[in-house]
């Protein structure tokens, strides 16, 4: 079965031989001056510190400059707020296009897909470095009344909670459209400005369902589900389009892909408007979960010269080794040379969808 992350990458060409290619064309202009050299760089993230999205984004601050011809002094600045959506106009509105500021962001491509009019700068307009293919799993306290004891109580759950991070991101759309899909009441909160601060409420007992990256699972939210307090529900499966697919972060876990849950609690699977919105999320967001980009005209030199870097992060040890020990796992981002055309083709939906989110953004209050 062909993976989504293939072919976000190129439905012709194997990815490996166009990063490979892309390389060797990136080493042969290195004999020209270093853009970077004697420089700083900003690695700008759209959510405070602490959260998964900035995790990722300092280890790859701590290796990836090694990578980056010239070698720039880097540093990580954080600028959370509506959802992430303060911090990704920022780098489109306000931040210097030479370069000197690339932007790590969770949930922009949903954001511009369900809200474009709330961009001031064409998002589809800035310059893509890589993205990074993800996923999200969902769980809840045990403690919700009556007691949950296994995946498939959640629909018997009584005063259940729901935390977000904002009415259009992809996470707090698809915790809600996945809840009505299995008809289960709840009541919905929003505007936490960082899943760090979300899961503190989890386990203070403000919230009592939520989901997040695999990062985050694997080393905050797995040591509560050993200690009893919280239980996996299902997970976001990955879709490109036409297929499912397992991600590798759930492979050997004991939980289920929503599809499959949602057959075994209704007998059927999902259809109709609220399903075909939720594919629509996973398509989106499952290949662009979190991604690096340049503001709009950014020199050229500066998008190869970070692409390049990129894949040969993909590459280095230390990293890799750093990643598994602190993340329980090993991002692999995917970048190249007609990066841009993929992502701006992945951003285009349907006007009916588009209008169909647009009022469901609006009925979460």
């Amino acid at each position: 079965m062909a993976t989504a992350r293939r072919k976000f990458v190129s439905q012709h060409r194997c990815p490996a031989i166009a990063s490979f290619l892309f390389l060797v064309a990136a080493a042969g202009a290195q004999a020209q001056p270093s853009f970077y050299a004697g420089k700083q760089l900003t690695i700008l993230v759209n959510y405070d510190a602490g959260g998964p999205t900035d995790f990722e984004a300092r280890l790859l601050a701590r290796h990836i400059g090694k990578h980056i011809a010239g070698r720039p002094n880097i540093i990580v600045q954080n600028m959370a707020g509506a959802g992430g959506l303060i911090g990704t106009k920022y780098l489109g509105e306000v931040a210097p296009r030479d370069g000197t500021m690339a932007g790590y962001f969770t949930g922009s491509t949903q954001r511009f897909v369900s809200n474009p009019e709330r961009f001031s700068v064409d998002f589809r307009t800035y310059e893509f470095i890589a993205v990074l293919p993800s996923g999200r799993l969902h769980f809840m306290r045990t403690d919700v009344k009556p007691g949950i004891k296994t995946a498939t109580d959640v629909v018997k759950s009584q005063d259940l909670v729901v935390g977000g991070l904002g009415r259009d991101g992809p996470k707090d759309l698809a915790m809600r459209l996945t809840l009505d899909l299995l008809g289960v009441r709840y009541k919905y909160v929003t505007g936490y400005n960082s899943s760090a601060q979300a899961v503190l409420a989890l386990q203070r007992g403000e919230i009592s369902y939520y989901s997040d990256s695999p990062p985050l699972y694997k080393t905050k939210i797995d040591p509560l589900v050993k200690a009893g307090q919280l239980i996996p529900v299902f997970y976001d499966p990955q879709f490109d389009g036409s297929e499912f697919s397992v991600p590798k972060y759930v492979k050997g876990l004991a939980i289920m892909p929503f599809h499959e849950f949602h057959k075994t609690i209704k007998s059927t699977m999902p259809t109709g408007p609220l399903w075909e919105a939720y594919k629509s999320i996973l398509h989106v967001n499952g290949t662009m979960y979190r991604l690096i980009a340049l503001p709009p005209g950014a020199p050229k030199d500066a998008v190869n010269a970070l692409r390049e870097a990129v894949l040969r992060l993909n590459e280095d040890k230390d990293y890799l080794e750093e990643a598994e020990r602190t993340m329980g796992d090993m991002p692999e981002y995917v970048s190249g040379p007609n990066l841009n055309d993929e992502v701006r083709k992945g951003l285009s939906i349907s006007p009916e969808l588009k209008a169909f989110l647009e009022d469901y953004v609006k009925k979460g209050g």
